[in-house]
């Protein structure tokens, strides 16, 4: 498969983001958000139009394109490469009727969606849509975001997959009920809304297949929406095991103790750490080559390929982890001080590892999948 040629001066933008990025590290988690001028950049460079159609201004990029994109903000910081990872939504409203899509991403391909759906609220069919109310908690970027989205059920929808409802930002109120030891950046507040009506055409149940053709609306919603999340730990990995060699290797040891780079302990680490984590990502990008591939000829992926797919967003998310957990303890004694990259972006690693999409029972479905048992809504 053919690579485009990068755009030089995006990628230009984006280096000089990343470095923007690198030195507010400190104010993204006072903040305990990713703040408008960053999110800016974010469009820029070309985050949100990522998988928006050309005929409406988008880019239209492939998977593997988008991933290594939130990949390289993530290791400038993994808050603000989670914000970014939001830039999938694009695929997520394709379940919205093509009218609807079109007239979002046709006034702005670079519109910024950001939403909850649990609890799934309950709401009720009234004149014009539906009336909902609620709150929904873990809503990352929703600071900035131009429309916002919440979880619901309907009496009489038979869907066991969630059903958002897509409101204007003025219609919501964000409780900024954020405070946590990773991913502060995020910005994962609660969202409220109190009788807000929206129309039935604004409303979409995430996983149902689009009725759009494209390629990338005929990739698993549910596997993606696990990939953008888990690539943010490869990225905090390999800007931790960097970290290591560029900086720690080079400080000579207060107790006189050879430099780190010298101590054949911090050598076998570093290799194993640089090991695990090129293997989750080889795995990671493999998989996602491979889904891109088969959706050339098919109308949707092979039930192996997409189980392959949820394994490798487990396996990044894990093995990120663990090689940034390698890179703490390389660190010594100074990566215990407060504000040290090291601790940062190990925490923050372990966060992603923590996310419904890529936690403990993700194993369990997939061995559930390959023996072809039951598995849970999403999976195949």
């Amino acid at each position: 498969m053919t690579r485009p040629e990068p755009d030089l001066s995006r990628t230009a933008a984006l280096m000089a983001l990343c470095d923007t990025i690198r030195g507010r590290r400190a104010e993204f988690d006072q903040l305990r958000h990713i703040p408008q001028d960053i999110v800016d950049g974010f469009r820029k460079v070309g985050v949100y139009r990522a998988f928006v159609p050309t005929r409406l201004g988008g880019d239209a990029v492939t998977p593997m394109q988008f991933l290594e994109l939130i990949e390289t903000i993530a290791a400038a910081d993994p808050s603000a490469g989670w914000v970014a990872s939001f830039g999938v939504s694009s695929t997520y409203l394709a379940a919205l009727p093509v009218e609807t899509f079109d007239a979002i991403y046709g006034a702005n391909p670079d519109t910024v969606f950001a939403g909850g759906l649990f609890p799934p609220q309950s709401a009720q069919r009234v004149e014009g849509g539906v009336e909902v109310s609620g709150r929904w908690a873990w809503c990352s970027g929703s600071m900035c975001a131009d429309l916002l989205g919440g979880g619901i059920k309907i009496d009489g929808d038979e869907t066991p997959l969630p059903r958002t409802a897509v409101m204007p930002r003025d219609k919501v109120t964000i409780d900024e009920t954020w405070n946590t030891i990773g991913l502060r950046g995020t910005g994962s507040h609660d969202l409220v809304v109190d009788k807000v009506v929206v129309p039935d055409d604004w409303t979409f149940v995430r996983g149902n297949p689009s009725a759009m053709e494209d390629r990338i609306f005929r990739y698993p919603a549910m596997a993606l929406a696990a990939q953008v999340l888990a690539v943010v730990a490869l990225g905090a990995a390999r800007e931790a095991l960097d970290f290591i060699r560029s900086d720690a290797a080079q400080r000579a040891s207060i107790t006189g103790a050879p430099n780190p780079g010298a101590r054949p302990y911090v050598q076998a680490h570093l290799a194993r750490a640089e090991a695990t984590l090129a293997g989750a990502r080889a795995q990671f990008y493999d998989a996602t080559a491979k889904a891109w591939e088969e959706l050339a000829d098919n109308d949707r992926v092979s039930t192996d390929t997409h189980v392959r797919l949820r394994l490798a967003a487990t396996t990044a998310a894990h093995d990120g982890a663990e090689a940034a957990r390698q890179a703490f303890l390389m660190g010594g004694a100074g990566a215990m001080m407060a504000g040290h990259p090291l601790g940062r972006l190990m925490v923050d690693a372990a966060c992603v590892a923590q996310h419904a999409f890529m936690g403990e029972g993700t194993w369990t479905s997939a061995g559930a999948a390959m023996f072809g048992e039951q598995t849970p809504p999403g999976f195949p």
